[in-house]
């Protein structure tokens, strides 16, 4: 009987621990879509201190003809306005959380001008954060073009 009694409790707990975890998980899913929003509309209203508090200091970007950005050189081209972005969407978002590491998926529509060419268009994009000193922060993007049809 107390052998019943302690595995009922085993599998109690076990249950209990794993509401937890998914709970835990779902509220990281939530905070790192607000943060992608965040980046949305900070890249909308140029805002730079909200781009430098989410991008961490080694943060790449490697863009869709594989050239690679440092945050340095982000921040710099959309202050010189060389980078401008007009309009920004996304969709089609998933996030895989890994303890303190996570991975974001998405689909971006955007209108932009990158030194004076029209890059407009539907692109790819795969954003890996990690979670610095209590806060999350982004490391690197990825970004591909959707050819268009």
């Amino acid at each position: 009987m107390k052998r019943i009694i302690f595995a009922v409790g085993l599998v109690v707990l076990a249950f209990g621990v794993a509401v937890l975890a998914r709970t835990q998980t779902q509220s990281v899913e939530q905070e790192l879509i607000k943060l992608e929003q965040d980046w949305t509309n900070a890249d909308l209203k140029n805002d730079w201190a909200v781009l430098d508090r989410i991008l961490a200091e080694d943060y790449i970007l490697t863009d869709s003809n594989g050239n690679v950005w440092t945050k340095a050189e982000c921040l710099s081209l959309g202050k010189s306005g060389e980078d401008v972005v007009t309009s920004l969407a996304s969709d089609d978002v998933n996030v895989h959380v890994y303890g303190d590491a996570a991975v974001v998926m998405q689909r971006l529509t955007i209108k932009e001008t990158f030194k004076g060419e029209d890059v407009s268009g539907q692109y790819r994009t795969t954003d890996t954060w990690i979670k610095l000193a209590g806060r999350w922060q982004c490391v690197a993007t990825h970004s591909s073009r959707i050819a268009q049809k």
